[in-house]
């Protein structure tokens, strides 16, 4: 499958697919990164202390971009053959840009040319057609779909009547 989706509401949970999950290659890695959401600013400062000329990253300085478009020039310009480990993509990204990730995501795995497992709480993530979606929740992997998940479940019903979580979340009487 192209592309792989593990969701866990407990942190904890995630501890069993790190425990199961072997990676090896079969030939030399003679480069790469590991990027969260956090530290891309890091990134973004290192590339410029160094001179780069931001080619590989459509040409324009990530600093002078938003934190979202930075991130989809980085998806844009890094991602080719390859399997990627991403953990949260669309913590800079909003709906907009997941949209727009989502294409990225397609074009790429629709070539075959990589592959993509995905740690995410993103509903709009976890409808990638044909993507399988593991959930560590009750202390098992097992596959669900999207709409089977608590972060497709809440997001859709909180969006068709938000008031009915206000009740619950908004204490009315606090000032009084």
């Amino acid at each position: 499958m192209a592309l792989t989706v593990a969701i866990a509401t407990n942190p904890s949970h995630g501890h069993a697919l790190g425990s199961a999950l072997r990676l090896g290659w079969r030939q030399k890695v003679s480069g790469g990164f590991f990027l969260r959401a956090e530290t891309f600013f890091n990134f973004a400062s290192y590339l410029e202390s160094v001179g780069s000329p931001f080619l590989a990253y459509g040409g324009k300085s990530l600093h002078q971009q938003s934190h979202g478009e930075a991130f989809l020039a980085l998806f844009q310009h890094r991602f080719e053959d390859g399997l990627y480990l991403l953990d949260e993509p669309e913590a800079a990204l909003s709906p907009q840009r997941q949209l727009a990730f989502l294409a990225i995501l397609h074009e790429l795995t629709a070539k075959k040319v990589a592959q993509f497992v995905i740690a995410t709480h993103s509903p709009m993530l976890l409808t990638f057609p044909g993507a399988t979606i593991l959930s560590l929740d009750g202390g098992e992997i097992r596959s669900v779909t999207y709409q089977e998940t608590d972060h497709y479940r809440v997001t859709k019903d909180f969006l068709n009547a938000p008031e009915r979580f206000y009740r619950h979340l908004f204490d009315d009487d606090a000032g009084e």
